[in-house]
């Protein structure tokens, strides 16, 4: 009850510290989240590359087009706490190396200080924006529903969710050994972390299919950092009887103090120091790959929108909320990786994203946030073409594809140059639902980064699909 309290005290105290910094210099917190392989990383990269100095290929970013930023610089973040996202390692990766950077695996943060012209009028003049970006797995986020799950109701969902069809051949050998566990043995530390350790390794395997959506939490247990090995990461779901009491000094007893100690230690935190103080959101989804996997992905990627925007708070902030219920007032979807698709099916990719996401949405709109969806990407690996397929001529896309990486019957080397007609997406998003794709049937190759001519990077920066018009949507109201 204390710890609450103080939780409250401290919540309070940080937002009458913001709202009375914002009276002097107004700031921005962007939240960039997204499931595996959705490119977060990407994006972020990008973002601050252009802010910082590839403003020249931003038309739909209306302060960039106008020429109304003067300088963008990083500058050192709030949070010592935090680890710093590591931007320039990144974006020489991308540059230098042509590789693209690892993957989000941890909570990391950068602040930009923004200096723009004010539009003409009785705000003329310069102006000021510190824009704080917080890069987050989305995996966390699904940590959130635990908050107000027993450990009962967790168990019995996690169970259920692994008798699945799609997901038993990675689930059956933990099953097994649960299978063979009575809940009210007496507390054993060896078995907890050998149904602990079998549950990480379903989840895993969960993690590695191609379409990468995992929708079962806890996600930390893939990404441990500095609790790896401790107890609150070592426990696991049990088959438990209902309205059976867990027995004192049980098994069970143990397993539910260390789930109770995981939303505790790892949830709550996460909650307040950092995921309630955004007040701008783009969730990153990677549809391409879960249109080629089938409908099971399809649905299984559904599922997961919808529990990352239940954990949002959302909606418009007054004075009072923004002090004691801050929201995100803003939520941008975006279907990365279009340029493995010929731009005239980008409309089709943004249809599908939307039906994905619609129930999220009209939940979203009603606490009265904005929502916007379209289909991006952060770093445009291909150029668009076409092939011949007898007497049809194709729109294609063509890049580089990484090294290993099979096109067809060829094996490319990472330097080779490969035309990939991708396939065509249904024109209406319900077909995918009934079948219309054959799952394998499209084709999108792992490209590598594009080859600049000015890796200087003082003349020449990092082409994109639409990235201008997420910034427009995300920060372009603050620079009016």
């Amino acid at each position: 009850m204390f710890s609450d309290i103080a939780d409250i005290t401290g919540d309070l105290a940080y937002s009458v510290r913001s709202i009375s910094n914002d009276l002097f210099s107004p700031s921005l917190r962007l939240g960039v989240t997204g499931l595996s392989r959705s490119g977060k990383t990407v994006f972020t990269t990008a973002l601050v590359h252009h802010l910082t100095g590839g403003l020249n290929n931003m038309p739909a970013f209306r302060a960039a087009a106008e020429g109304r930023i003067r300088r963008a610089r990083l500058t050192p973040q709030p949070d010592d706490g935090v680890p710093r996202f590591p931007y320039e390692q990144h974006v020489n990766a991308l540059i230098d190396k042509r590789q693209w950077p690892s993957s989000t695996t941890q909570i990391s943060e950068l602040r930009l200080d923004i200096e723009y012209e004010r539009k003409r009028g009785w705000r003329s003049g310069p102006g000021a924006l510190t824009l704080d970006i917080v890069d987050y797995p989305g995996e966390w986020i699904l940590d959130l529903a635990l908050i107000d799950t027993s450990y009962y109701e967790w168990s019995r969902k996690a169970v259920q969710l692994s008798r699945r069809a799609d997901n038993l051949p990675q689930a059956e050998t933990w099953l097994e050994y649960v299978r063979g566990i009575n809940p009210s043995i007496l507390a054993d530390e060896l078995v907890a972390e050998e149904a602990s350790q079998l549950f990480k390794d379903y989840l895993l395997a969960l993690h590695q299919r191609p379409q990468a959506v995992a929708t079962v939490p806890p996600g930390r247990f893939l990404m441990p950092g500095d609790l790896q090995g401790a107890p609150a990461l070592t426990f696991a779901p049990l088959i438990l009887t209902e309205g059976e009491p867990i027995q004192t000094g049980s098994l069970a007893q143990l397993m539910e103090r260390r789930f109770e100690a995981y939303k505790r230690l790892v949830i709550r935190p996460f909650f307040r120091e950092h995921f309630q103080r955004i007040d701008r959101q783009i969730v990153l989804v990677d549809v391409l790959s879960a249109l080629d996997e089938g409908p099971a992905a399809i649905a299984e990627l559904e599922e997961a929108i919808d529990q990352v925007l239940l954990a949002f708070r959302t909606g418009k902030n007054s004075l009072f909320s923004k002090i004691f219920s801050p929201r995100a007032e803003r939520v941008l979807f975006a279907a990365t990786k279009a340029d493995h698709i010929h731009h005239i099916q980008h409309d089709r990719l943004e249809a599908f994203l939307r039906f994905l996401v619609a129930r999220a949405v009209r939940r979203t709109e009603a606490t009265g946030a904005r929502v916007a969806s379209l289909a991006l990407a952060s770093v445009r690996a291909t150029r668009e073409t076409t092939v011949r397929d007898g007497r049809d001529i194709l729109k294609a896309v063509s890049g580089i594809p990484e090294a290993g990486e099979l096109v067809g019957d060829e094996l490319f080397d990472g330097e080779s140059e490969a035309v990939v007609f991708p396939g065509e997406l249904p024109s209406e998003p319900a077909e995918v639902i009934k079948g219309a794709i054959v799952p394998g049937s499209l084709r999108f190759p792992r490209f590598r980064p594009p080859q600049l001519n000015d890796t200087s990077m003082r003349f020449e920066s990092l082409p994109h699909i639409r990235l201008d018009r997420a910034l427009e949507f995300l920060i372009g109201d603050q620079l009016i």
